[in-house]
């Protein structure tokens, strides 16, 4: 069955079109060429690979790359630009046959795929240079021969940066010959790593002048919002756009469905399992022989919806092994074959993480799934691009989850038809970043006096304060670095370190290694008793040693998986600099209040803060779920270390006044009076559940005494923060039913009693905590406002939405106040807090202006948050707050 008669019998079907929320159909374009003059040779090898003629984009770029100008490419998945580097870098090589170029790609898989390409092109013209890649897995026999060689180097921006820069006295050839240097699939060089890569750049561009050379650059990105700005702020240089308005590139017609599993439970308006309905659509289309690509967010649901969809395949007659996995974790051997597997066809289908997003060539697959909104715009393309490579009909169907965002989207569909990708944001002069590279780029070869750093300019004052903290040693006017060996090593490009853990399998054929996994993940994947799925065979880790960063993995045929639960809190914060707020419009009725009080005049109304932020991660417990019904057939304990993440944050606490205002106005809800027995009756909860969260298991301890916790920015009259680091520890008693359902009022009834009765209460960690109350829909100003930031400070500091997150809490633990922490994910943090703390009176302003401008009624995910998991007015109440941190009214 072709996929335009399989799309014809859905329309049909009722059952499934009733849950269809929006089917869009994106029309057949045309492909549309233009002639340009290339020489013989290279004309040959296209014609070799099937190609006569260069698309219109193709075509100009090679014009524009021709005339001296840095170009980047920016249009869809499958449009071949490619060829828009290869081109034009083929025939400066055959001008000029000691030339070099230079191939950057984001991950090795992307530079062992275009090695295999461009070797084939080459091949096919008998043209006369190579390529080269050099990476983590060169052997060190070639190295000599790969630095001495002409023609293309691919290679990977963590390998230019600690394996090639640092050693570039070996690289001579390389950087005085250089001609071109090309980026592929720049729009993953954003946020933390595109700040690296930018400073990387600088360097290497510093070392070509010093050697004589002065490249053009060729930058490819998949689309997004701004890909001129984003080459020109990652090379520093003017770039020349070829966007999807100029792409030739046929498309055969696509039809988008957004589909919503249907309500199974009308109560709580549950719906059905988004990774059941993924694998019914994936089955339905390997059933017709149609090639299929599922994408899941998480690498266990992969290898759950692998499970199921070779269970399917042979139970219709076929073979297992034409579907397969693809995720991180995966050994590079297996990855390639895999590849091979979907370009010939052998493979019908595969599961796979984002790490297929990018430009990976899998051949031409006609059916794409998406289980979940994979978190972009921009990624939603990138997903849906992966089917129709050819100029046939292609299908995408995006399945909803029951998350409060997948729902907003099915109920506004336009949010992903009528919205424009996602910037790439990148800041490479933030400081923390480029001193590192500073220090990296000394080594290298010395400052002069006054010497510029890429587009920051003169860093001479960054340079005398290194030398004054005895990083650099100044003589004739220049900076030498004097460390021992190449500080390149222990700066990672990446916000996660380099740690990984190998599972080794015991199995018939020995001891052997079967994947690896980030130590970061690892406390969630391979915890002893967990069942570790690999191409869809089931592993029992026996035992996982920490130390020696190996789990011991055995075969083991079982109906169930496990997945653990894990937590995170803010376990200390330790201000660097603080700064008090008034909101002065409302002062003087509050002074005259205070005086009357005996209070302090001077009492500031917020508390604002940046510095060391110590986050907590701890997977505490696993549940065993049996496949396919997805009940719970039991729980187990995790008994590994927690994952400290010692980090830079920025916060604001409210102050008891200011609280009490927010009270009053209704912005902020009191905290429930859960009556005179609560502390007894929690005490009685906590000893019965032996201090253990009865959801996950996590252990905590006794609480704190009262008065450890008095003092910590509760006492209006306190004009000053404190400087000492507050922690927190204790867990938290959860009342099964609601407390307010029971209309407790204090001095006209004891309905307290019947609430905190000990089967009512229940004992859980802080994250669980959370959990439980997350579908309440509370009213929350402090959450509207937490969200509002959140998708405010990437825009502000330049960087990635993930390099940030952000909690609320109502009361926290730490300050015994509303309190906001905005903190950096990345160890040691790289200065975003700082900032965020500078640019506080531009913040809440940009904020309010945000909320009041949106034009939805009660809240969306491009303002307080979806609705679903905020309340009917926390729009409003989030606008009443941010008028009232702003104007004082």
């Amino acid at each position: 069955m072709t996929v335009a008669e399989l799309v014809a019998n859905l329309r049909l079907n009722r059952d499934f079109m009733s849950n269809v929320v929006a089917w869009e159909r994106l029309p057949a374009r045309p492909s549309a060429t233009q002639p340009v003059e290339l020489p013989q040779t290279i004309r040959q090898a296209l014609k070799e690979r099937g190609i006569d003629q260069l698309f219109t984009h193709q075509a100009e770029a090679v014009t524009a790359v021709s005339q001296n100008q840095n170009v980047v490419i920016a249009t869809t998945t499958a449009s071949g630009k490619s060829l828009c580097y290869t081109v034009p870098v083929f025939q400066r090589l055959l001008e000029r046959p000691k030339a070099r170029a230079l191939y950057l790609f984001p991950t090795k898989a992307l530079s062992q795929d275009q090695l295999a390409e461009t070797q084939t092109l080459i091949a096919a013209g008998n043209l006369p240079f190579d390529v080269y890649s050099y990476d983590g897995d060169t052997p060190r026999s070639q190295r000599t021969q790969v630095r001495r060689s002409d023609g293309i180097l691919i290679t990977n921006p963590d390998m230019l940066h600690a394996g090639i820069l640092p050693y570039h006295t070996g690289w001579r050839s390389l950087l005085s010959n250089l001609e071109f240097v090309v980026l592929d699939e720049i729009h993953a060089y954003r946020g933390i790593f595109g700040s690296h890569v930018a400073n990387v750049l600088r360097r290497l561009q510093r070392l070509c002048h010093f050697y004589g050379s002065n490249p053009q650059f060729i930058c490819c990105s998949a689309t997004i919002a701004n890909p001129k700005e984003h080459a020109e702020r990652l090379v520093e240089r003017p770039f020349t756009l070829i966007d999807e308005s100029q792409n030739g590139a046929p498309s055969g017609e696509k039809q988008f469905i957004l589909y919503n599993p249907p309500i199974i439970d009308e109560t709580l308006g549950l719906r059905g399992s988004s990774v059941l309905a993924a694998r019914d659509a994936a089955s339905t289309f390997l059933a017709s022989d149609i090639q299929t690509i599922v994408f899941a967010r998480a690498r266990q649901t992969v290898e759950l919806l692998l499970a199921y969809l070779r269970d399917d395949v042979v139970y219709q007659g076929g073979e297992a092994l034409s579907v397969t996995g693809y995720r991180g974790g995966y050994l590079p051997l297996e990855r390639r074959q895999i590849e091979h597997g979907l370009r010939t066809g052998q493979i019908r289908g595969v599961v796979a993480t984002n790490a297929l997003e990018l430009g990976i060539d899998i051949g031409q697959l006609d059916a794409a799934v998406i289980t979940g909104y994979p978190g972009s715009i921009a990624s939603i393309w990138q997903q849906a691009g992966r089917a129709g490579r050819r100029n046939d009909q292609s299908v995408a169907l995006m399945v909803a989850n029951n998350s409060p965002l997948d729902q907003y989207i099915c109920t506004h569909p336009r949010y992903i038809f009528g919205r424009s990708p996602e910037h790439a944001l990148t800041n490479p002069d933030n400081l923390r970043i480029m001193v590192r590279h500073l220090l990296c780029a000394a080594y290298e070869l010395p400052f002069k006096q006054g010497e510029d750093f890429g587009g920051f300019g003169d860093v001479t004052p960054l340079l005398e304060a290194l030398r004054d903290e005895g990083d650099l040693h100044e003589t004739r006017d220049q900076f030498h670095y004097v460390g021992e060996g190449s500080p390149a090593t222990a700066v990672s490009l990446r916000t996660s370190g380099d740690d990984t853990v190998v599972i080794q399998a015991h199995d018939e054929d020995g001891v052997h290694v079967i994947g690896e996994v980030d130590l970061d993940t690892a406390p969630v994947m391979v915890y002893e008793g967990s069942i570790y799925m690999h191409q869809a065979r089931t592993y029992l880790v026996e035992e996982f040693d920490w130390n020696g960063r190996i789990a011991h993995v055995r075969p083991i045929e079982v109906d169930y998986y496990t997945r653990a639960s894990i937590g995170s809190s803010i376990r200390e914060l330790n201000p660097e600099e603080t700064a008090e707020e008034f909101l002065t419009q409302r002062r003087g009725d509050a002074e005259e209040k205070r005086e009357k009080s005996g209070q302090s005049a001077k009492s500031a109304d917020l508390f604002r803060a940046w510095g060391d932020v110590t986050v907590v991660t701890k997977a505490t417990g696993y549940r065993k779920i049996k496949r396919y019904t997805h009940e719970t057939l039991g729980f187990g304990e995790i008994d590994l270390p927690e994952m400290v993440l010692e980090t830079s944050g920025y916060w604001l606490i409210f102050s008891d006044a200011l609280t009490e205002r927010l009270y009053d106005a209704g912005i902020l809800l009191r905290p429930n009076n859960y009556g005179p027995n609560w502390q007894q009756q929690r005490q009685i909860v906590l000893a019965r559940d032996g201090y253990r969260c009865r959801n996950c298991g996590a252990e905590g301890k006794a609480p704190p005494d009262p008065q450890d916790l008095t003092g910590l920015l509760t006492d209006p009259a306190q004009s000053e923060p404190p400087k000492k680091p507050v922690r927190s520890t204790s867990l938290h008693v959860h009342h099964i039913r609601p407390f307010r359902d029971f209309n407790y009022i204090p001095g006209q009834n004891d309905n307290y009693k019947q609430a905190n009765q000990p089967e009512n209460l229940i004992t859980l960690c802080p994250s669980c905590h959370k959990q439980a109350e997350a579908g309440q829909q509370a009213r929350s100003a402090l959450g509207g406002l937490a969200y509002v930031l959140r998708n405010l400070a990437p825009l502000y500091l330049m960087c990635d939405p993930g390099d940030i997150e952000v909690v609320a809490e109502s009361r926290s633990p730490l300050t015994q106040a509303p309190t906001i922490v905005i903190y950096e994910s990345v160890a040691a943090g790289v200065g975003f807090s700082q900032r965020l703390f500078e640019q506080h009176h531009d913040l809440l302003p940009a904020a309010l202006e945000l909320v009041s401008d949106c034009r939805c009624r009660d809240g969306c995910p491009a303002c307080v948050g979806p609705p679903g998991e905020i309340g009917p007015d926390t729009k409003q109440v989030t606008r009443q707050l941010l008028q009232m941190l702003t104007t004082g009214t």
